[in-house]
């Protein structure tokens, strides 16, 4: 796999989900079965039933979609079902045969790739929308994959990316768990990178996001209160949205 250009930690992001599929942990039934995808889903609908105001999936039929890190197919299945004409990449193996097996559980058209973000394997202005939940957060070089978004979408087309808030309930939550096991002053962006999903993982600021999105033509950032920070703070963590753990960007070109 040496044309993904791995840095050591981009070969431990990839070995941890290859062997940790996202949301994974959601689903009692066997792997690959139809009740696990029917578990993620379910729990998915639970947690974040928000994704379709953002996503809009039945939008995008009959145009070009690009899906950055599809983990288990979750949303690649909503835009197929939709009726969009989808192409899922993923770092990892285990993702991409669990995306394929989902698609055609329901007889559903797509192409999924093993591919790494930071270097698309597409031509130039290819997509109507590329679309990643959750996921440029765990590259190491999250400015290089933005690029590339912006390289593959057509003149006006659109991103929707959602990355982690860096200034939240949650991240909070997470220093105060590990932070304080340290004998000396350790941030959140140090804690978050050493106990929080794959090696690395990064949350941004919103100022920081504006810079990574500065190549774009316009940029909106929604911050969203999620379950994950109630489970902080309980529900007053709804009355500070910009203290929310999603950052929910939307650019065009």
């Amino acid at each position: 796999m040496e044309e993904l250009g791995d840095t050591a930690t981009k070969a431990a992001v990839r070995r941890f989900w290859d062997e940790r599929p996202c949301a994974e942990s959601l689903a009692d039934a066997p792997r690959g079965t139809d009740e696990y995808y029917g578990d993620i889903e379910t729990a998915k609908e639970r947690l974040e039933p928000f994704v379709h105001r953002y996503a809009e999936f039945e939008k995008w039929r009959g145009r070009d979609v690009l899906e950055i890190g599809c983990g288990v197919g979750t949303d690649s299945v909503r835009f197929a079902r939709a009726g969009a004409v989808l192409t899922a990449v993923d770092l990892t193996e285990t993702a991409v045969e669990l995306t394929r097996g989902w698609l055609a559980s329901e007889s559903l058209p797509g192409t999924v790739l093993q591919a790494d973000a930071e270097r698309l394997p597409f031509a130039d202005e290819t997509f109507d929308l590329v679309y990643s939940w959750g996921v440029l957060h765990h590259t190491p070089e999250t400015a290089r994959a933005l690029a590339e978004v912006r390289r593959v979408l057509r003149p006006g087309a659109e991103a929707r990316i959602m990355l982690y808030n860096r200034r939240s309930f949650f991240a909070a939550g997470v220093w105060l768990r590990h932070g304080l096991l340290h004998r000396r002053p350790v941030s959140v962006r140090s804690v978050l990178a050493t106990h929080l999903e794959s090696p690395g993982t990064q949350a941004f600021t919103r100022r920081e996001l504006e810079t990574l999105f500065a190549g774009f033509a316009s940029v909106e950032i929604e911050t969203v209160t999620t379950p994950y920070d109630r489970r902080v703070v309980g529900p007053p963590a709804g009355l500070l949205p910009r203290a929310g753990w999603f950052h929910v960007v939307r650019a065009t070109v």
